[in-house]
């Protein structure tokens, strides 16, 4: 579903290297973009999937690759490359056991805080992550869509659980949302191009093609913006603002939460991916004993939804964190939104969470 929504949302160019539990990505790819008369190259190592899909991005096409933690890790060079030169190009990464290359089969959550920490300097890029087919299918497709209207690198971050899970979908019912495509320059007016040009910091420069009818100057080094090499000049430090800016600035339309709150409950289960998948069983194990609970499956990681996810607990005096990982990752970032409140964590490695102990967290007294 992640590759059906990629390609319903105009991908024309992946690039990618075996890797489980991401290679049913990786296939589906590799025999359908050809199909369609486009692009589908199987690489020599993740190194080299990314800087494909940067060069295809670079040349005008909406370009996709998918990887799980070892390979991500051999990307991030790449990925920050794509940052400073504001390069359209969505990753799927799917989480596996780790770290190093831990368990192939095995799931996990645990690549939270290396995706969303990834950047040096401190720089968001969007990450999305599903719990579910249909989720997979429309966070795909709005993950180009961001990734296009941004210029940015955007993550798709699933797990072992939701990748290699077989369920029937009706295809007719698949959520329909409009396409976004980059915005090209179109001259007039006596202006000239630069390749990252914007008056106001949230801004998203006018995109040329390498290649064709304008001057473009791609570089990862620091740079103005028409792309020379500078090193702290003031539009140097302007652009280098601009980078995050344009990502925080546009926040709430990038932001994707699924919240479940018939009541104003005493307690609110937040978690994401599979765990959510879990956590919503568990709501409805304790609503049937009477329990007033909300369930808030954040299918947005980063940028943080900090306003969205501190209403969604407003009335709680109890929030339940549930993540696949050892200590808490993502429950780490958001403590600090619930300060007049009880904040728990559900957690295990190795194996996924039950249903049972997110009960007995949410009934267990302080």
């Amino acid at each position: 579903m992640i590759a059906e929504g990629a390609i319903a949302a105009g991908c024309r160019f992946f690039a990618g290297y075996p890797i489980t539990p991401a290679s049913g990505i990786y296939k589906f790819m590799i025999d359908e973009l050809p199909k369609r008369g486009d692009v589908a190259l199987s690489s020599p190592d993740e190194i080299s999937a990314l800087a494909f899909c940067v060069g295809a991005s670079q040349r005008g096409f909406k370009a996709m690759t998918a990887t799980s933690g070892p390979g991500f890790s051999l990307m991030v060079e790449t990925l920050q490359y794509a940052v400073m030169t504001e390069t359209p190009v969505v990753i799927a990464l799917v989480q596996r056991l780790g770290p190093s290359t831990g368990g192939a089969t095995q799931g996990g959550q645990g690549d939270v805080l290396f995706v969303g920490n990834s950047i040096a300097g401190g720089y968001t890029i969007p990450v999305f992550s599903p719990s579910s087919p249909m989720e997979a299918y429309e966070l795909t497709f709005h993950a180009f869509n961001v990734a296009e209207r941004l210029r940015t690198p955007v993550i798709v971050l699933t797990d072992k659980e939701v990748a290699m899970t077989s369920e029937n979908i009706d295809y007719s019912a698949l959520p329909r949302q409009d396409l976004y495509d980059r915005k090209y320059f179109a001259g007039g007016d006596g202006k000239s191009f630069k390749t990252y040009g914007f008056e106001e910091l949230g801004d998203v420069p006018e995109f040329a093609a390498i290649g064709g009818g304008q001057k473009t100057t791609v570089t990862g080094s620091a740079h103005d913006k028409r792309g020379r090499l500078q090193k702290n000049s003031p539009e140097t430090i302007e652009v280098l603002r601009h980078l995050q800016e344009k990502i925080s600035s546009n926040a709430a339309s990038i932001t994707r939460l699924a919240v479940d709150a018939p009541k104003k409950g005493d307690t609110v289960i937040l978690s994401y991916g599979i765990s959510a998948r879990t956590a919503m069983e568990a709501v409805g194990g304790l609503r049937s004993r009477g329990k007033n609970v909300s369930l808030c499956n954040v299918q947005t990681l980063f940028p943080i939804p900090e306003k969205e996810l501190a209403e969604a607990a407003r009335s709680a005096k109890k929030v339940v964190v549930v993540e696949e990982n050892l200590t808490g990752l993502y429950r780490s970032q958001v403590a600090r939104l619930f300060p007049d409140k009880e904040v728990v964590g559900v957690n295990a490695v190795g194996r996924m969470i039950t249903p049972g102990e997110i009960e007995e967290t949410v009934l267990s007294e302080n």
